[in-house]
């Protein structure tokens, strides 16, 4: 997403010189989130862009790995040899974290790529009993397709809750219920020890029946390839950015899931591995590439899941807040949680009510001051919910 957006955004701003799009995959470029939708159930055959790179003058150069890149001599290797470059957009984005021990096991399968889902769809039309290991998004994701094929579903989390890494506790809570309300069994406190031929052994011995085992659990920038190459990295192994989404080489850009930026509005460096991200940096990264100054890359952080039957939307980035305001009943089809920092609006979670979205990721935008007592009264628009002046 982010390496086709940067190219087409160079167009769309007047680039008329030669843009080249390397991607390792021999796909057609191609879209994610129907990756656990559509694609895994069969009801697509794939999710390529709907873009002319002919007519755009966009060459693809795809089932080319990127192998490093050597700033002084402005070339990236790669598998079919140097390319040179005036500029280097790196859009490599993320790679899922593997279950230690099950490299290369039969039966054990990740969901990020094409391939990922195209081995996935026949276990599923098999109505195999399934472990999928993490409750994060994905897992979530893949649980819902996966009941909707028919299989028995059983989601095991080290930790006590689902998505523990992304929502405080009282929060996650209760999406736990959604699971079971699905036909799902969600182990929570439940690590794996090891994936036998049919079994998924937990560290309390328990075998858990398992015709095919999904790890979901979390995903680390693609960055390895950069090794020896220069550019600094921070503590997740991403591609340090600055407000602009320069690396610390020249020439050399970062945009997607495989970069940090600073945020102003939220005092510190993000890492965003969400599909909004890929879409909105790559218009800031095709200024600078064309010489315009354009404002510091500072976006609202915004995401979606579909689970379980319910549609999740979270904008914002609540690490800041200091106030938590519920709107509607959790145990309910449709609520939202609000997060305040300092009287301003900074993080929305909405289950089922996208006006609530939509009307807060304004008010985000303009650090609107908000009343918390209207605020948690459901029935009244997010954006009447402020103080009387």
């Amino acid at each position: 997403m982010a390496g086709v957006q940067t190219a087409v955004a160079l167009r769309e701003q007047g680039f008329a010189g030669d843009v080249t799009l390397i991607g390792a995959e021999p796909h057609q470029p191609y879209d994610r989130p129907p990756l656990s939708k559509a694609v895994l159930l069969g009801k697509a055959e794939g999710s390529a862009f709907d873009i002319s790179f002919e007519a755009l003058g966009i060459e693809l150069r795809l089932g080319n790995e990127a192998l490093g890149v050597r700033p002084g001599d402005h070339e990236l290797d790669t598998a079919t040899g140097p390319v040179p470059y005036d500029a280097l957009v790196i859009a490599t984005g993320a790679e899922p974290i593997r279950l230690p021990g099950t490299e290369g096991l039969p039966g054990v399968h990740l969901l990020r790529t094409l391939d990922d889902a195209e081995r996935l769809r026949p276990v599923l039309a098999a109505q195999h009993d399934i472990v999928v290991v993490g409750a994060g998004w994905i897992g979530a994701e893949f649980a819902t397709a996966a009941r909707e094929a028919g299989c028995a579903v059983t989601v095991v989390e080290a930790a006590d809750r689902p998505l523990a890494g992304a929502l405080p506790a009282e929060v996650a809570a209760p999406m736990a219920a959604w699971y079971a309300d699905s036909g799902a069994s969600l182990r929570t406190h439940a690590r794996v020890e090891r994936v036998e031929p049919g079994a998924v052994v937990l560290d309390d011995g328990t075998r858990v029946p398992a015709g095919a085992v999904v790890v979901g659990i979390g995903a680390r920038p693609a960055t390895g390839w950069l090794s020896g190459s220069g550019i600094d990295l921070g503590a997740h192994r991403e591609i340090v950015a600055d407000d602009h989404l320069r690396t610390s080489l020249p020439d050399v850009y970062a945009v997607g899931d495989c970069a940090s930026f600073p945020s102003g509005r939220y005092e510190g460096r993000l890492l965003v591995h969400h599909w909004d991200n890929a879409l909105q940096g790559p218009r800031t990264v095709a200024a600078n590439i064309i010489g315009e100054s354009p404002v510091a890359y500072d976006p609202v952080p915004y995401f979606w899941s579909e689970q379980f039957g319910r549609f999740v939307q979270y904008v914002g980035h609540h690490a800041l807040a200091d106030t938590t305001v519920w709107r509607g009943d959790p145990a309910g089809a449709a609520w939202s949680v609000c997060w305040l920092h300092e009287g301003r609006l900074v993080a929305l979670l909405a289950v089922g009510r996208p006006r609530d979205l939509a009307q807060g990721r304004k008010l985000i935008e303009a650090g609107t001051r908000m009343d918390p007592e209207l605020l948690s009264d459901p029935s009244r628009p997010l954006k009447t919910a402020t103080p009387t002046p």
